[in-house]
Protein backbone atom coordinates (compact mmCIF):
# COMPACT_ATOMS: atom_id res chain seq x y z
CA UNK A 1 0.00 0.00 0.00
CA UNK A 2 1.52 3.38 -1.72
CA UNK A 3 1.77 6.37 1.13
CA UNK A 4 -1.11 8.22 -1.32
CA UNK A 5 -3.50 5.04 -0.86
CA UNK A 6 -3.06 5.43 2.54
CA UNK A 7 -3.67 8.99 2.86
CA UNK A 8 -6.89 8.81 0.91
CA UNK A 9 -8.44 5.94 2.73
CA UNK A 10 -11.38 6.57 4.78
CA UNK A 11 -10.26 4.11 7.36
CA UNK A 12 -6.93 5.64 8.12
CA UNK A 13 -8.33 9.22 8.85
CA UNK A 14 -10.96 7.02 11.23
CA UNK A 15 -7.99 4.83 13.03
CA UNK A 16 -6.28 8.61 13.88
CA UNK A 17 -9.56 10.25 14.87
CA UNK A 18 -10.20 7.41 17.45
CA UNK A 19 -6.45 7.76 18.77
CA UNK A 20 -6.57 11.48 19.08
CA UNK A 21 -10.32 11.59 20.85
CA UNK A 22 -8.68 8.75 23.37
CA UNK A 23 -5.37 10.42 24.00
CA UNK A 24 -7.57 14.22 24.53
CA UNK A 25 -9.78 12.54 26.75
CA UNK A 26 -7.25 10.63 28.84
CA UNK A 27 -5.62 13.94 29.19
CA UNK A 28 -8.44 15.69 29.96
CA UNK A 29 -9.49 12.84 32.44
CA UNK A 30 -6.01 12.99 34.38
CA UNK A 31 -6.16 16.62 35.01
CA UNK A 32 -9.57 15.21 36.62
CA UNK A 33 -8.24 12.82 38.77
CA UNK A 34 -5.50 15.03 39.42
CA UNK A 35 -7.58 17.84 41.08
CA UNK A 36 -9.71 15.41 42.59
CA UNK A 37 -6.05 14.26 44.18
CA UNK A 38 -4.90 17.32 45.31
CA UNK A 39 -8.69 17.99 46.93
CA UNK A 40 -8.27 14.55 49.11
CA UNK A 41 -4.66 15.65 50.13
CA UNK A 42 -5.60 19.38 51.09
CA UNK A 43 -8.74 17.95 52.92
CA UNK A 44 -6.34 15.13 55.15
CA UNK A 45 -4.38 17.68 55.60
CA UNK A 46 -6.57 20.08 57.19
CA UNK A 47 -8.12 17.46 59.20
CA UNK A 48 -5.32 16.50 60.25
CA UNK A 49 -4.30 20.26 61.83
CA UNK A 50 -7.35 20.54 63.20
CA UNK A 51 -6.84 17.56 65.16
CA UNK A 52 -3.26 18.00 67.09
CA UNK A 53 -4.60 18.88 70.04
CA UNK A 54 -5.74 14.96 70.30
CA UNK A 55 -2.65 13.72 70.07
CA UNK A 56 0.05 12.53 72.72
CA UNK A 57 1.80 15.10 74.57
CA UNK A 58 5.61 14.89 74.76
CA UNK A 59 4.98 14.03 78.64
CA UNK A 60 2.42 10.98 77.99
CA UNK A 61 4.59 9.57 75.34
CA UNK A 62 7.32 9.47 77.98
CA UNK A 63 5.78 7.81 80.28
CA UNK A 64 4.18 5.21 77.24
CA UNK A 65 6.54 2.48 77.36
CA UNK A 66 5.15 0.91 74.16
CA UNK A 67 5.75 4.71 71.94
CA UNK A 68 8.03 4.13 69.14
CA UNK A 69 11.71 5.37 69.31
CA UNK A 70 12.40 6.89 66.34
CA UNK A 71 16.72 7.61 64.32
CA UNK A 72 16.50 10.35 61.93
CA UNK A 73 18.94 9.89 58.94
CA UNK A 74 19.92 13.21 57.45
CA UNK A 75 23.01 12.35 54.52
CA UNK A 76 24.94 15.48 53.48
CA UNK A 77 26.99 16.47 51.31
CA UNK A 78 28.18 19.87 50.49
CA UNK A 79 25.01 22.01 52.78
CA UNK A 80 25.92 25.27 53.75
CA UNK A 81 22.56 25.70 55.34
CA UNK A 82 21.95 22.47 57.60
CA UNK A 83 22.06 23.83 60.41
CA UNK A 84 18.37 25.21 59.41
CA UNK A 85 17.25 21.82 59.33
CA UNK A 86 18.87 20.30 62.23
CA UNK A 87 17.61 22.82 64.24
CA UNK A 88 13.55 22.30 63.33
CA UNK A 89 13.94 18.24 63.98
CA UNK A 90 15.89 18.93 67.11
CA UNK A 91 13.00 21.04 67.94
CA UNK A 92 10.17 17.96 67.60
CA UNK A 93 7.21 17.86 70.21
CA UNK A 94 8.76 14.26 71.12
CA UNK A 95 10.54 12.87 73.99
CA UNK A 96 14.21 14.07 73.89
CA UNK A 97 15.56 10.36 74.96
CA UNK A 98 13.23 8.93 72.61
CA UNK A 99 14.77 10.85 69.20
CA UNK A 100 18.44 11.08 67.71
CA UNK A 101 19.17 12.72 65.02
CA UNK A 102 22.38 11.34 62.49
CA UNK A 103 24.12 13.32 60.19
CA UNK A 104 25.75 11.43 57.22
CA UNK A 105 28.60 13.18 55.06
CA UNK A 106 31.32 11.94 53.04
CA UNK A 107 35.09 11.58 53.93
CA UNK A 108 35.90 13.25 50.61
CA UNK A 109 34.52 16.71 51.14
CA UNK A 110 36.24 16.56 54.61
CA UNK A 111 39.59 16.03 52.20
CA UNK A 112 38.24 18.46 49.72
CA UNK A 113 35.85 21.32 51.01
CA UNK A 114 33.39 23.22 48.54
CA UNK A 115 35.54 26.39 47.62
CA UNK A 116 32.45 28.41 48.13
CA UNK A 117 31.69 27.11 51.65
CA UNK A 118 32.87 28.63 55.03
CA UNK A 119 33.91 24.45 55.80
CA UNK A 120 32.60 20.97 54.93
CA UNK A 121 29.54 19.78 56.30
CA UNK A 122 30.55 17.91 58.59
CA UNK A 123 32.74 20.85 60.16
CA UNK A 124 29.78 23.25 60.06
CA UNK A 125 27.65 20.09 62.12
CA UNK A 126 30.19 20.10 64.84
CA UNK A 127 29.93 23.91 65.48
CA UNK A 128 26.67 23.48 65.77
CA UNK A 129 26.58 20.42 68.11
CA UNK A 130 29.00 22.57 70.22
CA UNK A 131 26.95 25.12 70.63
CA UNK A 132 24.00 23.16 71.66
CA UNK A 133 22.81 22.51 75.00
CA UNK A 134 24.07 19.33 76.35
CA UNK A 135 20.69 17.58 76.52
CA UNK A 136 20.16 18.46 72.34
CA UNK A 137 23.80 17.43 72.34
CA UNK A 138 22.66 13.99 73.44
CA UNK A 139 20.45 13.80 70.62
CA UNK A 140 22.63 14.53 67.16
CA UNK A 141 25.12 12.55 66.06
CA UNK A 142 27.78 12.83 62.90
CA UNK A 143 28.36 9.52 60.91
CA UNK A 144 31.39 9.99 58.43
CA UNK A 145 31.07 7.59 55.39
CA UNK A 146 34.86 6.86 54.63
CA UNK A 147 34.06 5.82 50.70
CA UNK A 148 32.53 6.95 47.54
CA UNK A 149 28.61 6.31 47.18
CA UNK A 150 25.48 8.40 46.79
CA UNK A 151 22.59 9.02 49.56
CA UNK A 152 21.62 5.53 49.95
CA UNK A 153 24.88 4.51 51.00
CA UNK A 154 25.14 7.34 53.15
CA UNK A 155 21.72 5.98 54.74
CA UNK A 156 22.66 2.97 55.05
CA UNK A 157 26.34 3.36 56.91
CA UNK A 158 24.63 4.93 59.43
CA UNK A 159 22.69 1.84 59.79
CA UNK A 160 25.35 -0.57 60.30
CA UNK A 161 25.03 -2.93 63.38
CA UNK A 162 28.25 -1.44 65.25
CA UNK A 163 26.88 2.16 65.32
CA UNK A 164 23.24 1.41 65.67
CA UNK A 165 23.96 -1.22 68.72
CA UNK A 166 25.30 1.25 70.95
CA UNK A 167 22.63 3.87 69.45
CA UNK A 168 19.78 1.87 70.53
CA UNK A 169 21.09 1.43 73.84
CA UNK A 170 20.12 -2.08 74.49
CA UNK A 171 16.18 -1.89 72.60
CA UNK A 172 17.28 -4.35 70.70
CA UNK A 173 13.55 -4.80 69.32
CA UNK A 174 13.46 -3.43 65.61
CA UNK A 175 9.82 -3.23 65.75
CA UNK A 176 9.89 -0.36 68.31
CA UNK A 177 12.40 1.77 66.19
CA UNK A 178 11.57 3.88 62.97
CA UNK A 179 14.06 5.01 60.60
CA UNK A 180 13.25 8.76 59.11
CA UNK A 181 15.23 10.42 56.34
CA UNK A 182 14.95 14.20 55.73
CA UNK A 183 17.14 16.02 53.16
CA UNK A 184 19.55 18.66 54.02
CA UNK A 185 17.33 21.46 53.10
CA UNK A 186 13.98 19.78 54.94
CA UNK A 187 11.97 22.12 57.60
CA UNK A 188 9.68 19.53 59.13
CA UNK A 189 6.55 20.14 61.34
CA UNK A 190 7.22 19.78 64.59
CA UNK A 191 4.56 17.36 65.17
CA UNK A 192 5.75 15.01 62.48
CA UNK A 193 6.70 12.27 65.71
CA UNK A 194 3.80 13.10 67.73
CA UNK A 195 1.33 12.14 64.84
CA UNK A 196 3.12 8.84 63.75
CA UNK A 197 3.26 7.51 67.27
CA UNK A 198 -0.03 8.33 68.06
CA UNK A 199 -1.01 6.40 64.88
CA UNK A 200 1.93 3.31 66.01
CA UNK A 201 -0.52 2.90 69.36
CA UNK A 202 -3.36 2.88 67.76
CA UNK A 203 -5.23 -0.29 66.24
CA UNK A 204 -3.76 -0.36 62.89
CA UNK A 205 -0.58 0.80 62.62
CA UNK A 206 1.79 0.87 59.56
CA UNK A 207 5.01 0.10 58.30
CA UNK A 208 6.13 3.13 56.89
CA UNK A 209 5.20 5.91 56.33
CA UNK A 210 5.24 9.51 53.59
CA UNK A 211 4.88 12.91 54.83
CA UNK A 212 3.54 15.85 52.53
CA UNK A 213 6.18 17.77 51.11
CA UNK A 214 6.42 20.79 49.23
CA UNK A 215 9.51 22.62 47.80
CA UNK A 216 8.53 26.15 48.77
CA UNK A 217 11.17 26.66 51.92
CA UNK A 218 12.96 29.35 49.27
CA UNK A 219 9.98 30.59 47.27
CA UNK A 220 10.72 34.28 48.13
CA UNK A 221 14.17 34.04 46.68
CA UNK A 222 13.04 32.54 43.48
CA UNK A 223 12.30 34.30 40.35
CA UNK A 224 8.82 34.45 38.64
CA UNK A 225 9.32 31.31 36.51
CA UNK A 226 10.81 29.66 39.60
CA UNK A 227 7.98 30.17 41.64
CA UNK A 228 5.52 28.80 39.43
CA UNK A 229 7.79 25.90 38.87
CA UNK A 230 7.87 25.68 42.85
CA UNK A 231 3.79 25.38 43.26
CA UNK A 232 3.67 23.01 40.29
CA UNK A 233 6.54 20.67 41.89
CA UNK A 234 4.74 20.76 44.48
CA UNK A 235 1.49 19.65 43.53
CA UNK A 236 3.14 16.58 42.01
CA UNK A 237 3.44 15.77 45.28
CA UNK A 238 -0.23 16.35 47.49
CA UNK A 239 -2.14 15.36 43.52
CA UNK A 240 -0.08 11.96 42.82
CA UNK A 241 2.16 10.97 45.60
CA UNK A 242 0.38 11.35 48.89
CA UNK A 243 -3.20 11.19 47.11
CA UNK A 244 -2.36 7.82 45.46
CA UNK A 245 -1.24 6.13 48.94
CA UNK A 246 -4.75 7.24 50.87
CA UNK A 247 -6.68 6.27 47.21
CA UNK A 248 -4.48 2.95 47.68
CA UNK A 249 -5.90 1.53 51.35
CA UNK A 250 -9.69 2.56 50.04
CA UNK A 251 -9.16 0.22 47.23
CA UNK A 252 -7.26 -2.69 49.45
CA UNK A 253 -10.21 -2.13 52.15
CA UNK A 254 -12.60 -2.11 49.66
CA UNK A 255 -11.68 -5.48 48.34
CA UNK A 256 -10.91 -7.03 51.46
CA UNK A 257 -14.92 -6.31 52.29
CA UNK A 258 -15.95 -7.71 48.45
CA UNK A 259 -13.22 -10.82 49.56
CA UNK A 260 -15.04 -11.77 52.90
CA UNK A 261 -18.52 -11.43 51.18
CA UNK A 262 -17.60 -13.51 48.45
CA UNK A 263 -14.39 -15.26 49.16
CA UNK A 264 -14.47 -17.76 46.14
CA UNK A 265 -15.35 -15.03 43.34
CA UNK A 266 -12.40 -12.54 44.77
CA UNK A 267 -10.18 -15.26 44.88
CA UNK A 268 -10.73 -15.08 40.81
CA UNK A 269 -10.72 -11.72 40.20
CA UNK A 270 -7.85 -11.00 42.25
CA UNK A 271 -5.48 -11.07 39.53
CA UNK A 272 -7.41 -8.71 37.52
CA UNK A 273 -7.85 -6.40 40.43
CA UNK A 274 -4.38 -6.32 40.93
CA UNK A 275 -3.21 -5.53 37.20
CA UNK A 276 -5.83 -3.22 36.77
CA UNK A 277 -6.59 -1.31 40.19
CA UNK A 278 -3.53 -1.47 41.84
CA UNK A 279 -0.93 1.55 41.67
CA UNK A 280 2.64 1.83 42.43
CA UNK A 281 3.61 3.49 45.97
CA UNK A 282 5.62 6.52 45.78
CA UNK A 283 8.62 7.53 48.76
CA UNK A 284 9.78 10.59 48.03
CA UNK A 285 13.39 10.76 49.87
CA UNK A 286 12.39 13.14 52.69
CA UNK A 287 9.65 13.49 55.26
CA UNK A 288 9.82 9.73 55.26
CA UNK A 289 9.78 7.42 57.88
CA UNK A 290 10.12 2.82 57.82
CA UNK A 291 10.19 0.52 60.53
CA UNK A 292 13.60 -0.71 61.42
CA UNK A 293 12.88 -4.46 60.97
CA UNK A 294 11.25 -3.70 57.12
CA UNK A 295 14.04 -2.14 56.16
CA UNK A 296 16.54 -4.74 57.42
CA UNK A 297 14.23 -7.21 56.12
CA UNK A 298 14.60 -5.27 52.76
CA UNK A 299 18.35 -5.30 52.81
CA UNK A 300 18.30 -1.52 54.03
CA UNK A 301 17.74 0.77 52.01
CA UNK A 302 18.29 0.40 47.81
CA UNK A 303 21.20 1.07 46.12
CA UNK A 304 20.55 -0.39 42.58
CA UNK A 305 19.28 3.25 41.24
CA UNK A 306 20.19 6.96 40.80
CA UNK A 307 16.96 7.70 43.54
CA UNK A 308 16.83 4.88 46.17
CA UNK A 309 13.32 6.69 47.37
CA UNK A 310 11.42 5.30 44.58
CA UNK A 311 13.00 2.12 44.66
CA UNK A 312 12.66 1.64 47.85
CA UNK A 313 8.67 2.17 47.43
CA UNK A 314 8.50 -0.43 44.93
CA UNK A 315 10.15 -2.87 46.78
CA UNK A 316 8.14 -2.44 50.06
CA UNK A 317 4.87 -2.80 47.45
CA UNK A 318 6.58 -5.73 46.17
CA UNK A 319 6.91 -7.18 49.96
CA UNK A 320 3.03 -6.41 50.35
CA UNK A 321 3.84 -3.50 52.37
CA UNK A 322 1.57 -0.37 51.90
CA UNK A 323 2.99 3.21 53.02
CA UNK A 324 0.62 4.99 55.09
CA UNK A 325 0.10 8.93 54.00
CA UNK A 326 1.27 11.26 56.99
CA UNK A 327 -0.65 14.70 57.01
CA UNK A 328 2.04 16.56 58.34
CA UNK A 329 3.63 19.05 55.78
CA UNK A 330 7.83 19.53 55.29
CA UNK A 331 8.97 22.10 53.59
CA UNK A 332 12.07 22.01 51.03
CA UNK A 333 13.69 23.92 48.67
CA UNK A 334 13.62 24.48 45.05
CA UNK A 335 16.62 24.71 42.45
CA UNK A 336 16.30 28.03 41.63
CA UNK A 337 17.80 28.26 38.26
CA UNK A 338 16.91 26.93 35.14
CA UNK A 339 19.48 24.67 34.48
CA UNK A 340 19.52 23.01 38.24
CA UNK A 341 15.73 22.60 37.90
CA UNK A 342 16.67 20.65 34.23
CA UNK A 343 19.26 19.26 36.60
CA UNK A 344 17.17 17.84 39.10
CA UNK A 345 14.65 16.15 36.99
CA UNK A 346 17.55 14.69 34.79
CA UNK A 347 18.67 12.43 37.85
CA UNK A 348 14.68 11.76 38.43
CA UNK A 349 14.69 10.20 35.51
CA UNK A 350 17.60 8.48 35.73
CA UNK A 351 16.25 6.96 38.17
CA UNK A 352 13.56 5.74 36.80
CA UNK A 353 15.47 4.29 34.26
CA UNK A 354 17.45 2.28 36.69
CA UNK A 355 14.00 1.28 38.46
CA UNK A 356 13.16 -0.96 35.39
CA UNK A 357 15.72 -3.15 35.77
CA UNK A 358 14.83 -3.40 39.49
CA UNK A 359 11.19 -4.39 38.73
CA UNK A 360 12.20 -7.20 36.55
CA UNK A 361 14.12 -8.79 39.03
CA UNK A 362 11.21 -8.27 40.89
CA UNK A 363 8.54 -9.40 38.42
CA UNK A 364 10.90 -12.71 37.51
CA UNK A 365 11.45 -13.33 41.09
CA UNK A 366 7.71 -13.20 41.97
CA UNK A 367 5.23 -13.20 38.35
CA UNK A 368 2.10 -12.20 39.96
CA UNK A 369 -0.39 -10.13 38.34
CA UNK A 370 0.21 -7.00 40.62
CA UNK A 371 4.52 -7.01 39.37
CA UNK A 372 3.24 -7.17 36.17
CA UNK A 373 1.46 -4.19 36.23
CA UNK A 374 4.04 -2.30 38.43
CA UNK A 375 6.56 -2.99 35.37
CA UNK A 376 4.23 -2.36 32.19
CA UNK A 377 2.92 1.41 34.21
CA UNK A 378 6.02 2.15 34.75
CA UNK A 379 7.51 1.49 31.69
CA UNK A 380 4.38 3.34 30.19
CA UNK A 381 3.80 5.77 32.27
CA UNK A 382 7.24 7.10 33.32
CA UNK A 383 9.79 5.78 30.90
CA UNK A 384 7.82 6.51 27.35
CA UNK A 385 5.28 9.21 28.42
CA UNK A 386 7.80 11.59 30.23
CA UNK A 387 10.30 12.47 27.63
CA UNK A 388 7.06 12.72 24.93
CA UNK A 389 4.39 14.13 26.87
CA UNK A 390 5.32 17.60 26.44
CA UNK A 391 5.50 17.35 22.42
CA UNK A 392 2.36 14.42 21.79
CA UNK A 393 -0.27 16.18 24.01
CA UNK A 394 0.17 19.08 22.35
CA UNK A 395 0.30 17.74 18.65
CA UNK A 396 -2.51 15.72 19.41
CA UNK A 397 -5.16 18.61 20.44
CA UNK A 398 -4.48 20.24 17.27
CA UNK A 399 -4.63 17.01 15.29
CA UNK A 400 -8.40 16.82 17.04
CA UNK A 401 -9.12 19.83 16.05
CA UNK A 402 -7.77 19.75 12.60
CA UNK A 403 -9.47 15.94 12.09
CA UNK A 404 -12.90 17.21 13.45
CA UNK A 405 -13.14 19.55 10.50
CA UNK A 406 -12.12 16.14 8.08
CA UNK A 407 -15.79 14.61 9.58
CA UNK A 408 -17.57 18.22 9.52
CA UNK A 409 -20.20 15.99 7.81
CA UNK A 410 -20.87 13.95 10.74
CA UNK A 411 -22.23 16.31 13.22
CA UNK A 412 -21.83 13.93 16.62
CA UNK A 413 -17.61 13.11 15.24
CA UNK A 414 -17.82 16.96 14.63
CA UNK A 415 -18.83 18.11 17.99
CA UNK A 416 -16.35 15.24 19.68
CA UNK A 417 -13.21 16.13 17.74
CA UNK A 418 -14.12 19.59 18.87
CA UNK A 419 -14.50 19.63 22.27
CA UNK A 420 -12.17 16.82 23.67
CA UNK A 421 -9.09 19.18 22.44
CA UNK A 422 -10.73 22.23 23.93
CA UNK A 423 -11.48 20.66 27.67
CA UNK A 424 -8.62 19.14 27.83
CA UNK A 425 -6.79 22.75 27.27
CA UNK A 426 -9.05 24.44 29.29
CA UNK A 427 -8.76 21.88 32.20
CA UNK A 428 -5.23 22.29 31.39
CA UNK A 429 -5.25 25.97 33.05
CA UNK A 430 -7.84 25.36 35.22
CA UNK A 431 -6.55 22.98 37.14
CA UNK A 432 -2.59 23.62 36.77
CA UNK A 433 -3.00 27.48 36.75
CA UNK A 434 -5.72 27.96 39.02
CA UNK A 435 -6.89 25.36 41.37
CA UNK A 436 -3.20 24.36 41.95
CA UNK A 437 -2.53 27.14 43.57
CA UNK A 438 -5.55 28.03 45.40
CA UNK A 439 -5.51 24.34 47.12
CA UNK A 440 -1.56 24.69 47.80
CA UNK A 441 -2.16 28.56 49.41
CA UNK A 442 -5.27 27.05 51.62
CA UNK A 443 -2.00 24.81 53.25
CA UNK A 444 0.09 27.83 54.06
CA UNK A 445 -2.07 28.52 57.37
CA UNK A 446 -0.19 24.88 58.16
CA UNK A 447 3.40 25.32 57.25
CA UNK A 448 6.46 24.77 59.47
CA UNK A 449 7.28 28.39 59.16
CA UNK A 450 5.49 31.39 57.47
CA UNK A 451 5.79 31.24 53.23
CA UNK A 452 3.90 33.98 51.20
CA UNK A 453 2.66 32.22 48.01
CA UNK A 454 0.33 34.12 46.98
CA UNK A 455 -0.02 35.53 43.86
CA UNK A 456 -0.07 39.58 44.23
CA UNK A 457 0.86 41.13 40.58
CA UNK A 458 -1.09 40.68 37.65
CA UNK A 459 2.40 39.25 36.04
CA UNK A 460 2.38 37.01 38.62
CA UNK A 461 -1.05 35.80 37.97
CA UNK A 462 -0.48 35.90 34.30
CA UNK A 463 2.70 33.76 34.47
CA UNK A 464 1.13 31.64 36.80
CA UNK A 465 -2.03 30.70 34.98
CA UNK A 466 -0.54 30.80 31.23
CA UNK A 467 3.43 29.11 31.99
CA UNK A 468 2.11 26.77 34.33
CA UNK A 469 3.65 24.10 31.51
CA UNK A 470 6.80 25.44 32.58
CA UNK A 471 7.94 23.09 35.34
CA UNK A 472 6.84 19.95 32.21
CA UNK A 473 9.06 21.52 29.71
CA UNK A 474 11.83 21.73 32.09
CA UNK A 475 11.32 18.03 33.17
CA UNK A 476 11.16 16.78 29.51
CA UNK A 477 14.69 18.52 28.80
CA UNK A 478 16.10 17.08 31.66
CA UNK A 479 14.82 13.52 30.59
CA UNK A 480 16.00 13.96 26.98
CA UNK A 481 19.48 15.26 28.77
CA UNK A 482 19.67 11.98 29.98
CA UNK A 483 18.63 9.45 26.66
CA UNK A 484 21.18 12.12 24.80
CA UNK A 485 23.72 10.90 27.16
CA UNK A 486 23.15 7.24 26.69
CA UNK A 487 22.72 7.04 23.08
CA UNK A 488 26.28 8.94 22.58
CA UNK A 489 28.65 8.34 25.98
CA UNK A 490 27.09 5.19 27.06
CA UNK A 491 26.59 6.69 30.43
CA UNK A 492 25.38 9.25 32.42
CA UNK A 493 26.19 10.55 35.56
CA UNK A 494 23.53 12.30 37.65
CA UNK A 495 24.82 15.60 39.38
CA UNK A 496 23.44 16.34 43.04
CA UNK A 497 22.26 20.13 43.00
CA UNK A 498 24.79 22.54 43.99
CA UNK A 499 23.03 24.73 47.28
CA UNK A 500 26.55 26.14 48.18
CA UNK A 501 27.26 28.05 45.13
CA UNK A 502 23.63 29.89 45.99
CA UNK A 503 24.76 30.26 49.85
CA UNK A 504 27.73 32.04 48.44
CA UNK A 505 26.41 34.72 46.18
CA UNK A 506 23.15 35.47 48.64
CA UNK A 507 26.34 36.02 51.24
CA UNK A 508 28.34 38.08 49.08
CA UNK A 509 25.45 40.16 47.96
CA UNK A 510 24.99 40.86 51.29
CA UNK A 511 27.84 41.63 52.53
CA UNK A 512 28.44 44.43 49.26
CA UNK A 513 25.61 45.86 50.81
CA UNK A 514 26.52 45.87 53.89
CA UNK A 515 23.82 43.61 55.61
CA UNK A 516 25.66 41.93 58.21
CA UNK A 517 22.24 39.95 59.68
CA UNK A 518 21.99 38.23 56.37
CA UNK A 519 24.89 36.06 57.53
CA UNK A 520 24.02 33.13 59.59
CA UNK A 521 27.28 33.39 62.27
CA UNK A 522 25.77 29.48 63.14
CA UNK A 523 28.41 28.41 60.50
CA UNK A 524 31.12 30.54 61.57
CA UNK A 525 31.40 30.23 64.88
CA UNK A 526 32.39 27.43 67.33
CA UNK A 527 35.26 26.06 65.27
CA UNK A 528 37.57 22.60 66.04
CA UNK A 529 40.44 22.19 65.50
CA UNK A 530 41.65 21.14 62.26
CA UNK A 531 42.57 17.39 63.78
CA UNK A 532 39.56 16.90 64.28
CA UNK A 533 38.42 16.27 61.23
CA UNK A 534 37.06 13.14 60.18
CA UNK A 535 36.70 12.09 63.24
CA UNK A 536 32.92 11.12 64.09
CA UNK A 537 30.85 12.72 66.81
CA UNK A 538 28.82 10.34 68.13
CA UNK A 539 25.39 11.36 70.84
CA UNK A 540 23.87 9.78 73.64
CA UNK A 541 22.15 6.11 72.72
CA UNK A 542 18.40 6.32 72.67
CA UNK A 543 16.50 6.09 76.10
CA UNK A 544 19.29 7.40 77.99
Amino acid sequence: MTVDTLWGSAWFWGALFVVSSFVNFRAAFKLLIDWKGMATTCRFVEDAYERLDRLPDEAALERETRAPLFIHLVPAYQEPEIAHTLRALLDSRYPHGKLHVVVVTKAEEDRSPHPAMPASTAELVRRFRAELPPWQQKMLSLQIMPGPGRKAHQLNWALRPEFLGPLLNGHRDPTRVYVGVSDADSLPDRNVYRWIAADVLGDDPSLAYQGVTLSLANFEKLPMRGRVCAVQQSSIFIRVSIARLLNERRRIALFARFEAAAPRLARLVRPVFDFCFRRAQICLGHNQFVRLDTLQSLGGFPTSGATEDSTLGYALAARGVLIAAMPMLELNDMPETTEKMVRQNARWYKGVLDDVGFLRRVRGQAPTAFNAAQLCRHVGNKVVEWPIAAIVYPVIGFLGWHLAYRFADHPVLFVLGITLPSVSLGMTIWVGGIVTQELIESLAPYFPRPVDIARTSLRAKFWGIFRCQTYWLLATRGAWRVLWALTTVGRFEPAKTDRAVRVAHALGVAVRAGDASAVDTRSTVGYAPESHRGVEQPGSSLGS
